[in-house]
């Protein structure tokens, strides 16, 4: 079946490969390094286990990622430009990475020889999971025949409801990539105080700290909980999933431990809150360790 138009999306978005497949997403991937000379592309040269293999294996080693190149996304676009196929890019947050302007530029080189391409590049104003979560947001609006430029207003109105709620294993990884004060990674690292971080239109907010996991990934549940009690509408409006680093049966136990409160405080879940693991991109800046949610409004209520 033909579609109407494609979605793509840089690869903060931390989507499974299988379900981008499935869901006919084209992800650009971003690059990783170790040694900040040979980049690789992830899910491509190096997988996302592997990646956080070598960051636990590698303790003092703090790997870098890049953005997409112009050249990657016009390598995307084009084969749907020159079929005739509308384009929706999805780009991490501009406060975190250039790759918006990687795919602007791309999109200026496609139009020199397709003037008439239509390709809409969208600043998702979030990252990893939440940015999945926007970007299947935008294949089920498609998928639903919803027409394109109503998809792009629809994408614009509720990217502002997008929120991370979560919490790294230490400091350090925030103290490395000046997300923190030395002094306070200090702290951190004597204390066993960690951060708890919301993410919101782009921008990172402390939220709280806590003495062990316990403590800051219960903090976590607790925005999960304020942010739906303040914005009073019901759970099954919202789009929610679990983001994690290296330790599956630790998202694991901590979907189980969410699914109980939420159950407690009467918001009843049709299915289990997804698992997904964050990236390389903001793997970097928070080590292998990080753990919380991501929500957003649905495109369709």
């Amino acid at each position: 079946m033909s579609e109407a138009y494609h979605i793509v999306s840089d690869g903060s978005c931390d989507l499974p490969q299988e379900l981008a497949a499935e869901k006919n997403i084209t992800v650009v991937p971003f690059y990783v390094s170790f040694d900040e000379e040979s980049y690789l592309k992830e899910n491509v040269e190096i997988g996302v286990r592997d990646f956080y293999r070598q960051m636990v294996d590698r303790k003092g080693v703090y790997p870098k990622s890049s953005m997409p190149s112009a050249q990657d996304y016009e390598e995307a676009f084009m084969p749907y430009a020159q079929k005739g196929i509308p384009v929706i890019c999805i780009c991490i947050t501009t406060k975190f990475s250039g790759s918006m302007q990687s795919a602007l530029n791309a999109r200026a080189s496609v139009r020199e020889s397709l003037p008439d391409a239509e390709i809409t590049v969208i600043d998702a104003t979030i990252n990893t999971v939440l940015q999945g979560l926007y970007v299947l947001e935008a294949a089920k609006l498609r998928d639903s025949g919803m027409a394109y430029d109503a998809c792009v207003a629809r994408l614009e109105e509720i990217k502002s409801t997008g929120r991370i709620f979560f919490t790294v294993g230490d400091m350090e990884y925030l103290r490395h990539g000046g997300r923190i004060g030395k002094v306070s990674a200090v702290a951190g690292s004597v204390l066993d105080i960690r951060p708890v971080i919301t993410l919101r239109e782009g921008e990172i907010f402390p939220s709280g700290i806590g003495r062990g996991r316990k403590r800051t990934t219960q903090r976590a549940i607790d925005l999960l909980l304020d942010y739906l009690e303040e914005n009073g509408r019901e759970i099954e409006r919202y789009s929610i999933a679990i983001g994690f680093g290296y330790d599956y049966e630790e998202a694991v136990f901590f979907r189980e431990h969410t699914m109980e409160v939420l159950e407690e405080k009467g918001y009843v879940m049709k299915e289990d809150i997804p698992i997904y693991q964050i990236g390389a991109t903001i793997a970097v800046h928070t080590g292998p360790y990080p753990l919380g949610f991501g929500i957003i409004e649905k495109g369709m209520v």
